[in-house]
C-alpha cells in the first residue's frame, strides 16, 4: 500500500489531491515514502485532466516532520548516498509538477517537510502550523531545495535567519515573512487549499500552465530574456482552443467550457 494517496475530491473538477499518508510516522520521509512521492507525482504529471494539485497530509499533528531519522540511524554512508538519489527525485517530482500546486499545511512542517511545501507554488497554513529548516542543528544542510527555494521566496536575509539558526516559526510569523501565503483557522488548511485550487482550476488550463512555466523559467533570467520567455508563453496560449473558447464565452456572457488545448 502506497504512503501517498491520490484523491480526486468530488465537486472540484480538475483538482487532484496528493495526500502524504504515513500518519503513524507523522509523514517522516523514509526511502519508501520518497519512492511513493516520486511515483505519485509522475502519475499526476502525466494526467491531462489534472489542472491543479493540492499537497496535503493525513496526519492529524503534522504536515511532514522531515527525514525519517529512525531509518537514517540504520543506514551506512553508502546507503545514505543511495537514499539521496531517491530523496532528490521526490523533491524534484513536486517542484517540477507542470500545473499549479498548493500545499495545505498544519502542525509541524520541518526540514524536508517544509521543503516539500516550498516546492509548491502556494502555501496555505492553519494556525497550528510550525515551520522551520533545522538541518544545521543536527550537522546537515537543507537538501530538498531549501537553500535555493527559501531565498527566492523570502529574500537572502530572511532566509539566512531561518537557515543559519534552524529556528522554528509559527503560522503568524511565517505569514509576516512571506513563508506562507494564507493563514486559516485550525483544521481548515485542507478545505482552504481545495477552495483556492478550485478557483485556479476554473481558469484556462492552457493559460495557467503556460503562465506557470513562464514564471518559473523567467525567474532567474534577465529582463530581456524573461520577456522573450513570456512572449513564447503568450504565443502558445493565444493560438489555442482555450483562447477561442474564452473569447466566445465572454461575448456570449457564459462560463467557458475549456477544451484544455
Amino acid at each position: 500500500m502506497s504512503s501517498v494517496t491520490i484523491n480526486r475530491p468530488d465537486g472540484v473538477p480538475g483538482v487532484t489531491e496528493l495526500v502524504l499518508d504515513r500518519p503513524e510516522a507523522l509523514n517522516a520521509i523514509s526511502t519508501e515514502h520518497a519512492r511513493a512521492i516520486v511515483a505519485a507525482t509522475a502519475e499526476v504529471a502525466a494526467d491531462p485532466a489534472v489542472r491543479v494539485i493540492v499537497l496535503s497530509s493525513s496526519a492529524e499533528r503534522a504536515f511532514c516532520v522531515g527525514a525519517d531519522l529512525k531509518e537514517r540511524k540504520t543506514i551506512d554512508d553508502d546507503g545514505l548516498r543511495r537514499q539521496r538519489l531517491v530523496f532528490r527525485a521526490a523533491f524534484t517530482g513536486v517542484l517540477e509538477l507542470p500545473v499549479p500546486t498548493v500545499a495545505a499545511v498544519h502542525g509541524h512542517a520541518l526540514g524536508g517537510g517544509l521543503e516539500l511545501a516550498l516546492g509548491c507554488d502556494l502555501i496555505v497554513a492553519d494556525e497550528t502550523a510550525v515551520l522551520g529548516l533545522p538541518e544545521v542543528t543536527v550537522g546537515l544542510v537543507p537538501g530538498g531545495g531549501g537553500t535555493q527555494l527559501l531565498p527566492r521566496r523570502l529574500g537572502w536575509n530572511r532566509a539566512a535567519d531561518l537557515i543559519f539558526t534552524g529556528r522554528r516559526v509559527d503560522a503568524a510569523e511565517a505569514h509576516r515573512l512571506g513563508l506562507v501565503d494564507r493563514v486559516v483557522p485550525a483544521g481548515q488548511d485542507r478545505a482552504a487549499a481545495l477552495e483556492l485550487a478550485a478557483s485556479i482550476a476554473a481558469n484556462s488550463p492552457v493559460g495557467v500552465r503556460n503562465a506557470k512555466q513562464a514564471m518559473r523559467h523567467g525567474l532567474d533570467a534577465s529582463l530581456r530574456s524573461g520577456l522573450d520567455i513570456e512572449d513564447a508563453a503568450w504565443r502558445a496560449t493565444a493560438f489555442s482552443g482555450d483562447r477561442n473558447e474564452g473569447v466566445a464565452a465572454f461575448n456570449e456572457k457564459r462560463r467557458p467550457d475549456w477544451p484544455g488545448e
